[in-house]
């Protein structure tokens, strides 16, 4: 967010530098918990063991025999740096683990605490599943009870409104009573003024979580030690990625990333705003431990010199399909070097050409926000507006999560909802081709608008606010099997059309029962509901029929509508789309209803680790 990007760059020049070996010795508590566990009993009457049994858990494992020994020992300390990013998430989404499960005796109570991260169901609208503890608080553990954005002072919202910082209201300051004495490595806390005369504070991550933040810290240097002299580069990255985790600034650490070509990838801080549900600015800490699949990534290869045509082809006018960084031209030898100049942002040489990449893994850990509720299957990073428009994006497929939905999900769903003649349609080339180009798509269109109360130049993300998860996703999934058709009709994707389009609306089926408070549930009831309505989706007697035809042109009309909807940064008309095509009618949940009754799973979970690796004689600090 090129708005808040500024934080970190100034916070850091604010504040004392803390060196790794320091951070690793110093951080020593957590952040305070600020709810309470009202009940150990669950709401009565709740399907608590269907709820439950409505994950299928399956092993998270990959070829280790190809993994050298230093990259085996790398693994570990990974998988151990993860587990402090999924304490926390814990702490920024409802408490501590160890607080949240203590004293629960009954197995099924704990489980489905545990694959929450907290008393509200994910995957059923949030709904509390235990006695007393209300509604699921729209800011989650990021702002006060209360919190009101209004006011902020406008030079303080920089700091209040970072996506690295915790906001808790404070006393009003009492000249009579000193302030309390730090504790060794405490850093004071930062009492910041309302309009309205009260008082709040903003503490960045690294001091909120500093406990944790210093473990993840201690486990990447090790990582880094392990793996230096096999892949200097990723330990590198290793290094420099704990720097940026302990001072809140990605920007470095995010296009060393963006470089590597390693066998062995780490995706860890707080990257999405998913949880925050108030303002849609606050990021929660996840990690993914991931094994590259060089041979499936050499066969995406291609694609990613396609994109600028692709991006080009959009069907709306040129002002809502800006330039990619993917179309950055090489740079000649000797030629002069361009500087980046953008607000926020620290001043560097424009690179020769973009650093986008195709990629494929096996994931062999998830922690934190992404193992919460749905599990992710792709990614598309980095986030950060000013990155991909200069160096791009990656786009990772994770394979084996994938085929794991694919066949648990996709097909028996099929089976029951889509008609017999079009089950044969349902192929996983298709579904990760679409998915693939739904990450990619996220980084096509409109970026930045103008605002129109002040006349500044704002992030569509900071535009449409809480908005922008859900319809961000569906102009993903739309726009993906967009360029899926245009690369069909080149002759560059494999395979019939119909299997492109009767796979996407299985898969849509899978999402939606992902529940209205998730915003990959809510994008798919727009798109399923514009192609009901539009007819290229019916509903007969023996199932649903895809019209291919008449849904390659709701595909591309749709297309049209969420890019111009972002690129003009019109919340209230989002926020309308959402509120009358984001919903589950009475026909569709009948047919949600089958699925459940039928037993197919809603989602995954994982057994996963270093023992599920295989991987135990290396893990030498149990």
């Amino acid at each position: 967010m090129i708005l808040f990007q500024s934080f970190p760059t100034y916070f850091c020049r604010m504040t004392q530098k803390v060196t790794h070996k320091i951070l690793s010795g110093l951080f020593v508590c957590g952040m305070l918990v600020t709810q309470t566990a009202w009940s150990q009993k669950a709401v009565k009457g709740y399907p608590l063991s269907n709820r439950l049994n409505s994950y299928k858990q399956i092993k998270l494992t990959t070829d280790t025999t190809i993994l050298s020994e230093a990259e085996k020992q790398c693994i570990v300390h990974l998988i151990r740096a993860a587990k402090q990013a999924d304490e926390i998430f814990w702490k920024q989404t409802y408490m501590a683990k160890s607080d949240a499960l203590k004293g629960i005796k009954n197995d099924t109570l704990r489980r489905f605490l545990e694959i929450n991260y907290g008393p509200w169901d994910r995957l059923n609208n949030d709904k509390p599943f235990m006695v007393g503890v209300g509604e699921k608080p729209k800011g989650a553990n990021f702002y006060p009870a209360g919190f009101d954005a209004n006011q902020v002072e406008e030079g303080l919202k920089f700091r209040v409104l970072s996506p690295y910082t915790i906001i808790k209201n404070e006393p009003k300051p009492d000249p009579k009573t000193p302030p309390a004495p730090l504790k060794p490595g405490e850093l004071p806390i930062e009492v910041l003024p309302l309009k309205n005369g009260n008082m709040i504070s903003a503490q960045g991550f690294g001091e909120a979580y500093r406990e944790e933040v210093g473990k993840i810290m201690n486990e990447m240097e090790l990582a880094a030690q392990a793996i230096e002299k096999e892949d200097p580069a990723f330990a590198q990255y290793l290094r420099v990625r704990s720097g940026a985790i302990g001072s809140s600034d990605y920007i470095m650490s995010d296009i060393e990333w963006l470089n590597l070509n390693s066998r062995l990838d780490l995706i860890i801080g707080p990257i999405e705003n998913y949880e925050d549900k108030l303002l849609g600015v606050k990021t929660s800490f996840e990690a993914y431990v991931l094994v590259r699949d060089k041979e499936w990534g050499k066969k995406l290869d291609r694609y990613v010199a396609l994109l600028p045509e692709l991006q080009a082809s959009l069907p709306v006018s040129n002002e809502y399909k800006p330039s990619l960084a993917d179309e950055t031209p090489q740079r000649e030898e000797g030629a002069p070097v361009e500087m980046i100049e953008e607000p926020g942002f620290p001043p560097m040489p424009k690179p020769a050409k973009a650093l986008s990449q195709l990629a494929v893994f096996d994931a062999v850990y998830y922690a934190g926000d992404c193992n919460s509720g749905s599990k992710t299957i792709a990614v598309n990073l980095p986030n950060d507006e000013t990155i991909q428009k200069y160096f791009g994006t990656r786009r990772s497929q994770l394979k084996n999560t994938m085929r794991a939905k694919f066949e648990n999900m996709v097909v028996p769903i099929s089976k029951k909802l889509i008609v017999t003649e079009q089950q044969s349609n349902i192929t996983f080339e298709a579904f990760f081709n679409n998915v693939m180009f739904h990450e990619v798509a996220h980084g096509l269109g409109v970026k930045n608008v103008v605002n129109s109360v002040d006349g500044k130049v704002i992030t569509v993300r900071e535009a449409l606010g809480a908005t922008y998860s859900a319809i961000e996703e569906c102009k993903a999934d739309v726009l993906g099997l967009y360029m899926v058709t245009k690369l069909h009709e080149k002759g560059e994707l494999t395979g019939n059309l119909d299997d492109y389009y009767v796979t996407f609306v299985a898969s849509v089926f899978r999402s939606v029962r992902f529940g209205a408070s998730s915003a990959h549930g809510k994008a798919n009831m727009i798109t399923f509901n514009t192609l009901v309505k539009n007819g290229s989706v019916v509903k007969t007697a023996k199932g649903y029929k895809v019209d291919v035809v008449k849904m390659k042109q709701a595909i591309s009309d749709l297309a049209a509508e969420l890019l111009i909807w972002q690129g003009n940064g019109n919340k209230a008309i989002v926020q309308t789309v959402l509120d009358t095509r984001g919903l589950i009618g009475v026909e569709l949940q009948k047919d949600l209803d089958v699925l459940s009754k039928a037993n197919i799973p809603v989602d995954i979970t994982f057994e996963q680790g270093i023992d599920v690796l295989g991987l135990q004689r290396f893990d030498v600090k149990k």
